[in-house]
């Protein structure tokens, strides 16, 4: 009957599982005394590591021991009241299940590549451990990814296996004449397609009997495509020490999770975000980590969610905690949460009061790279400077350099740079996959140059302009976006902006802002508003910084994590040329 109960969670009669947990508020208590995750001093660099064995494993033995509390290590739910919940012994049981699949099913042997293209279902957690217990290298891409975007990453990359839905089945089938490397299709659907292995079945019907790779902590583990200023996306691979840094000291102190923690990260899973704050930082921990499987972004839902289950922190990108400010809600005083961290862009400094005055919590910034994971950040219980991202985690060592990799004095404008010389710290990339001329382009002297604009003060503390490339250089003044954006933001009119560099004959680039407005001020005079949001610029920061050119918008172009794309109105601009 266990075993039963077990597939039933997974394999759609979600709610008969329920009575293998307590209830939900029971969730909140303590973990039982005696039990600590594992953690690393942050210079520790063991030979071997794998997070599957070294730390899920653990857990499952202190369940067994009755040394960890009832919670649930994974739960997930959706909007029909479906629900998940796995105990990390499950979790071992089905991962060293869809580890056997890989290997005996499919024929993938360490250091091979496997494309994961999921949407927050509970396979994905299940391939990508499957992955770590095997050695086989996954690639994870969000599910809008289509045919071109599919070849290109399966041809670069080599992948011997791809797991994917039903609706991107298609779209694989249709380039996979000229992936020749591809040898394996597995799908996640409730329906059978011609030519692909059934994910479900398989685990059903796989053995529990697995033992974990020995990987070396300098094995590779993931490989992130991700863009650069030019060209086609290109593949940042990491080794397991990716997974290591989130049982490093300094690491732990940045969240502080506890056993007895229920945290959401509203990542989607293509992205480096998603291993971290989807599974290293709460199974780190031993605490709760809890999905919602949200097919697109809704305030609305996930306000409700923050109601109804006993979330105690969130991960989620900029765009998502704007979206629920601008639907004034009347109450954003949520029950269990107790701490919000934010990432991927710069917040205005007026978000993060709003957001205090309407839920009482503060937004705790945090910053990274597909090529870094969490480089610094605001830790809990640290000084709050609105709008700097913190400060510098451990085993990072982060300057503001130039461009040459000397390190400049505070408060002067350069890139983040990560100190790669005379070791490599725990976490970063370890190059990009068949590119050395790449690179070699980004190790800058003693540093990786990140090629984001940033300054940092006396205490450490380090504020984001901009991507290298958005930096805007209008007659040698060199402007960050978010220093206007800020400043348009604080005009009632505005509702949003992005800025970014428009090209002029006599200045070379001049600043272009893109305004959405407030509904109280679409039938003002459109020339007239303009003048006024010159001059407002030009009052609270450095006249140079004014929009020279300012077009109103219906909406913004953005990524499904609701990140404003700059780069995609800086082409439109200078595409007019």
């Amino acid at each position: 009957m266990q075993w039963l109960m077990r597939f039933r969670a997974l394999w759609g009669i979600h709610k008969a599982f329920h009575g293998l947990y307590p209830a939900p508020q029971q969730l909140r208590c303590q973990a039982l005394s005696g039990v600590e995750a594992p953690r690393w001093n942050d210079h520790d660099r063991p030979e071997e590591f794998n997070f599957a064995s070294h730390i899920l494993d653990y857990w499952t033995q202190m369940e067994k021991e009755g040394k960890k509390g009832p919670e649930p290590a994974f739960w997930w739910v959706n909007s029909q009241g479906d629900e998940v919940k796995w105990s990390f012994s499950d979790l071992t049981d089905l991962t060293r299940r869809a580890a056997n699949v890989f290997t005996q099913t499919c024929g993938l042997q360490q250091g091979d590549n496997l494309a994961l293209i999921l949407p927050r279902v509970p396979e994905w957690w299940l391939v990508t451990i499957g992955c770590l217990r095997t050695g086989v290298v996954f690639i994870p891409g969000t599910s809008q990814l289509k045919a071109k975007d599919i070849l290109y990453r399966l041809q670069m990359s080599g992948a011997k296996a791809i797991v994917t839905t039903d609706t991107l089945a298609p779209e694989v089938d249709s380039v996979a004449s000229e992936c020749p490397a591809l040898k394996a299709k597995l799908l996640v659907s409730d329906h059978s397609h011609e030519g692909w292995l059934d994910f479900r079945s398989l685990i059903k019907s796989a053995s529990p009997d697995h033992t974990c790779i020995k990987s070396k902590t300098e094995d590779p583990m993931v490989i992130f495509f991700t863009s650069g200023t030019t060209g086609y996306p290109k593949m940042a691979k990491h080794s397991h020490g990716l997974a290591l840094r989130s049982c490093l000291l300094s690491c732990r102190k940045l969240l502080q999770l506890k056993t007895s923690d229920v945290l959401w990260c509203l990542s989607d899973p293509g992205w480096i975000l998603a291993i971290v704050g989807c599974l290293l930082e709460p199974w780190a921990s031993g605490c709760t980590l809890f999905v919602h499987r949200l097919t697109q972004f809704d305030p609305k839902v996930i306000v409700q969610v923050l109601f109804k289950y006993p979330i105690t922190q969130t991960i989620a990108a900029p765009g998502v905690y704007r979206m629920i400010l601008q639907q004034k809600f009347t109450n954003l005083r949520f029950p269990t949460l107790e701490h919000c961290s934010t990432g991927g862009e710069a917040l205005l400094p007026e978000e993060l009061e709003q957001w205090r005055k309407h839920t009482g919590l503060l937004l705790h910034e945090v910053y990274g790279q597909s090529e870094t994971g969490i480089t610094c950040g605001v830790l809990r219980g640290m000084k709050l400077k609105l709008g700097s991202m913190g400060k510098t985690i451990s085993p990072f060592d982060i300057q503001i350099i130039d461009d040459k990799g000397h390190i400049l004095p505070p408060n002067t404008e350069g890139y983040i740079g990560i100190r790669i010389k005379p070791s490599r710290p725990t976490g970063l990339f370890m190059y990009y996959e068949n590119n050395p001329e790449k690179t070699a382009e980004v190790e800058c002297g003693d540093f990786y140059n990140t090629g984001d604009r940033a300054t940092m003060d006396e205490e450490g503390y380090i504020w984001f302009l901009g991507r290298g490339d958005d930096v805007i250089n209008a007659s040698g003044y060199r402007i960050g976006p978010v220093e206007v954006e800020n400043a348009l933001a604080e005009h009632p009119a505005v509702a949003e902006s992005a800025v970014v560099s428009s090209p002029d004959s006599t200045r070379g680039e001049v600043v272009k802002a893109f305004i959405v407005l407030n509904s109280q001020f679409l039938s003002h005079d459109k020339e007239q508003l303009i003048k006024e949001l010159q001059q407002h610029v030009k009052s609270v920061t450095a006249p140079y910084k004014y929009p020279r050119k300012v077009e109103f918008v219906t909406e913004l172009p953005k990524t499904i994590t609701g990140k404003i794309k700059r780069k995609e109105l800086r082409k439109k601009e200078f595409g007019q040329m």
